[in-house]
């Protein structure tokens, strides 16, 4: 958050991670509470709202901002209860909101009692039995287990906290709405994330399968010969890169430009190569230009987050013949921060791609 006498205030998060923080599924609810990662950060963001005047600061001029699962998670955080709930904060900055989608009830399942073998036990009491050990020793097995490129446990639709996936909540206007919104996504966020093994058209079949278990096979089919033609990639590993970063990570932003009216401020990240997670260093950058980091371009994306937290806007007053950061419009504009240049272009993922991943239908 932003105060006037001294400036921004950061606050830092912890959350837990894993199988601690992310199972879910009927049997596991019955007795145990899903998505436990979310209510801790829920109990965080309230503790800033009760506390942060005892720091200097305004409960009422809260930002939040998250980077990768960060995120994602603010992502769940506003479309938290269908929205009947509200969020202790008035703006968000997404950076790459990511999570791999979790909405099948017997994806979940099948996610727990994976777990339930590998740590030996029979049901959720067995594991609370478990020492502290054993569990972390059962949760690196269960995420070495995962399938490449994704880590098993994350956010997951439980029907209350998460009652249905948050690009469609979005969709459906079930969030909460009184918030400012900038998002900002890179130019090849899934490459990371991909299977560098697959190398043949039924590979890259067998991969969505494994990452949508609940998708008919026409929706598999779907998804491999309208939304992604092998014909239309140089390579298995190019058209594999651009799905995992349509449906994990860069529709995300879509989804928050298109809710909230397209009164959203958006940015490209596309200095080569581009990668997911690359604008963390230029989102802290603190120092002298380098081979990693371009300060110019550094200062102004630092300059676009401090803008907006202090005024809801972003600017970037410390960068001379940057252009006005406008809002992504109706034309779906975004600011694109290259490595020569920040210039303004039509947004990559505004797309009929990203309109099928939101509608959910792969569940």
């Amino acid at each position: 958050m932003y105060n006037k006498k001294q400036g921004v205030i950061y606050v830092a998060m912890n959350y837990r991670l894993g199988a601690f923080g992310w199972l879910a599924g009927p049997s596991f609810q019955a007795d145990g509470t899903a998505n436990a990662g979310l209510y801790d950060q829920r109990f965080a963001l309230q503790w800033v709202q009760d506390n942060i005047h005892l720091f200097g600061g305004d409960k009422n001029k809260v930002t939040v901002i998250g980077e990768s699962a960060g995120g994602g998670s603010i992502m769940h955080q506003i479309t938290a209860y269908g929205g009947q709930q509200g969020v202790p904060f008035k703006q968000a900055i997404m950076q790459s909101p990511g999570f791999l989608p979790q909405a099948s009830n017997n994806q979940l399942e099948a996610q727990y009692n994976d777990f339930l073998s590998i740590a030996n036990v029979s049901d959720i009491a067995g594991l609370r039995a478990l020492s502290t050990e054993a569990l972390q020793a059962a949760n690196t097995v269960a995420v070495w287990q995962s399938m490449w490129g994704t880590f098993n446990f994350g956010p997951a639709v439980d029907g209350y906290f998460v009652p249905a996936m948050p690009g469609k909540l979005l969709l459906d206007g079930d969030f909460s709405k009184d918030l400012k919104i900038m998002v900002g996504h890179n130019s090849d966020e899934g490459l990371l994330f991909t299977d560098p093994f697959v190398n043949t058209s039924a590979l890259f079949t067998e991969r969505m399968h494994e990452a949508f278990p609940a998708a008919t096979n026409a929706t598999i089919s779907y998804i491999t010969d309208v939304l992604y033609p092998s014909e239309a990639f140089p390579d298995q590993i190019s058209r594999y890169a651009l799905a995992s970063s349509e449906f994990s990570f860069t529709c995300n932003t879509r989804y928050f430009d298109l809710a909230f009216k397209n009164k959203t401020y958006s940015y490209y990240f596309s200095i080569p190569p581009g990668l997911h997670g690359e604008d963390i260093p230029y989102t802290y950058f603190n120092g002298p230009s380098s081979s990693v980091v371009n300060a110019t371009a550094a200062i102004a994306l630092q300059d676009f987050i401090v803008t907006f937290t202090e005024g809801g806007a972003p600017k970037s007053p410390d960068v001379p013949n940057a252009p006005a950061f406008g809002m992504y419009g109706a034309n779906s504009t975004v600011e694109d921060i290259g490595a020569s240049s920040i210039t303004r272009i039509k947004d990559t993922v505004a797309n009929s791609r990203c309109d099928w991943w939101q509608r959910a239908l792969y569940v």
